[in-house]
């Protein structure tokens, strides 16, 4: 009788994870669908970018679909995949390079960046320095804007080194270098005022603070990922990422849910 019933409930589960993968695939595809494909991403970066070197050019300003969002939801907690992506080395930048020129650069990856993200349905929360936030709101259980997220991290990665490099090797520039971090959770939408439309907004929340320390620990082009991230994402993805075994108290940040430290994974494909 015992053996009936934990081979009913093995096959229970096995049907839940099956149905899971299931609905993965269908919201991938349909994501797939509206995004555009990595070879016109990259020549239109590369467009972009030799024209604010070549000519000065100005990017048009982005659109804040964020603001507009979040001023919708004030002060209600939502579940969102958070992304940080910094850039690396831009102080020795500063120290080598004329300042009109490091401006021109800063401005066009972090703007290059903000593409990205709004290619792979996500918000941009703000820019910070030479770093630039952006957010993907879940849906349900947070698979789709898992997925988003990772596939939006790969994406910068690739940009950089095969569309805004490139461009910066023609004027003799360095290279830009980027760290990732991504973590997954709930978050409150807070208004710093009572003015409804002027305002601040921002996000605060432990998926806020963890992707930020995620990130401070990802070394050039790697990006990490949190376990709330990771366990969102197709078991095919899955298959990409590498469980981080930190040295001694290099990371000492713990779940949420159970206390024990909060597993990272690195992106390995």
């Amino acid at each position: 009788m015992s053996e009936n019933k934990e081979k009913k409930e093995s096959e229970q589960e096995s049907d839940v994870s099956d149905q899971n993968n299931y609905l993965v695939d269908m919201l991938l595809s349909k994501s797939k669908q509206k995004t555009l494909d990595s070879e016109t991403m990259i020549l239109e970066t590369q467009k972009r970018v030799w024209g604010a070197l070549k000519k000065g050019y100005e990017y048009s300003g982005v659109i804040n679909e964020s603001e507009e969002f979040l001023r919708k939801h004030v002060f209600s907690k939502l579940d969102m995949v958070v992304l940080y992506v910094d850039l690396v080395g831009s102080t020795t930048m500063t120290l080598e390079m004329p300042e009109e020129k490091i401006a021109i650069i800063v401005s066009s990856f972090s703007q290059e960046m903000a593409a990205v993200i709004r290619q792979h349905h996500g918000y941009v929360l703000k820019f910070v320095g030479d770093a630039v936030i952006g957010y993907f709101v879940g849906e349900g259980n947070g698979l789709l804007a898992s997925d988003n997220a990772v596939s939006c991290a790969k994406s910068m990665i690739s940009v950089i080194q095969k569309g805004i490099n490139p461009i910066l090797n023609q004027y003799d520039y360095p290279d830009l270098m980027v760290k990732i971090g991504v973590d997954f959770g709930q978050n409150i939408v807070v208004r710093y005022g009572a003015d409804v439309e002027n305002s601040h907004v921002d996000l605060m929340g432990p998926a806020m603070n963890i992707a930020s320390k995620i990130q401070n620990m990802a070394m050039p082009n790697q990006i990490l990922i949190g376990d709330d991230v990771y366990q969102r994402l197709h078991p095919n993805s899955q298959k990409d990422f590498t469980k981080i075994v930190w040295k001694k108290d290099e990371w000492k940040y713990r779940s949420r849910i159970t206390g024990a430290i909060y597993n990272v994974f690195e992106f390995k494909g």
